[in-house]
């Protein structure tokens, strides 16, 4: 069992490494902090004169601003996340393909759900070194605000966001072991998340048990409860049902194409 983590944990190294050696790396983190930071811009210049103007009328109910921006930003970045992710997975099972490698994994003593996990291990923990920034540069911008800032649903809201990232990424590893066409990959990606926004979208037309049926595999529905504060186990569950499928989608892919070599 401590051979099988030591190798999960080279991979993952290994992994995580080729993200903050290679340019590719920092051009998604420059595009994702330069579109979540124009979104963030502008909520916040909104709201700032929002509370400007409410507040010059005594008569007025108060409004937390502060609250309000964290939610809009945070729902915005859920919308952000579905284009930034699928070139991130698109990668971690394509390259194998082309370098011929993925035959190597595919008989390595290492069993095919280790190795896919140290792989969706490493793009999560990526993804989660670039949203630091954000987090810090929000906790700055509103530190002022009065009522001051709770960080708990900014803190519940994050955390929503990376089970939302770790989903797709999971989901989308699987779709890049199927091929090894990084475009094709990314293509099959954006897919499934056009997918995913079309069943909100439906659950949001429709009223009765089919409403209640696409809520629960609506993986933006349960990230929209965790924006909103409402820390539901059903949630997390549906999240961790979706990084499970991912990976044991992508291990017997990687499996099916052992037996097509042998």
């Amino acid at each position: 069992m401590k051979l099988i983590w030591a190798n999960v944990l080279a991979i993952y190294t290994r992994e995580l490494q080729s993200y903050f050696i290679t340019p590719w790396g920092y051009l998604i983190a420059g595009v994702f902090w330069l579109v979540s930071g124009f979104f963030f811009s502008i909520l916040y210049y909104n709201l700032t004169a929002q509370s400007i103007l409410m507040g010059s009328d005594p008569n007025l109910p108060s409004v937390d601003y502060a609250y309000e921006l964290i939610r809009t930003f945070l729902r915005v970045l859920g919308q952000v996340v579905l284009f930034i992710l699928p070139i991130l997975s698109m990668n971690l099972y394509t390259e194998e393909r082309k370098r011929g490698t993925l035959e190597l994994l595919a008989t390595s003593p290492i069993t095919n759900w280790a190795v896919a996990l140290a792989k969706l291990g490493a793009v999560v923990t990526f993804f989660f070194t670039i949203l630091l920034p954000i987090v810090a540069y929000q906790i700055v911008a509103l530190g002022g605000a009065s009522p001051a800032i709770s960080l708990e649903p900014l803190l519940w809201g994050y955390f929503g966001l990376l089970l939302l990232a770790s989903a797709i990424l999971s989901l989308g590893m699987f779709i890049s072991s199927l091929t090894d066409n990084t475009i094709v990959a990314a293509i099959g990606t954006f897919g499934l998340v056009l997918l995913l926004s079309l069943i909100d979208a439906v659950s949001n037309s429709t009223t009765g048990i089919v409403t209640d049926v696409i809520a629960h595999i609506s993986l933006l529905k349960h990230y929209e409860n965790l924006v909103q504060g409402v820390v539901d186990s059903s949630s997390i569950v549906a999240f961790v049902s979706y990084i499970l499928l991912g990976i044991f989608l992508t291990a017997q892919s990687v499996e099916a194409f052992r037996f097509q070599r042998s």
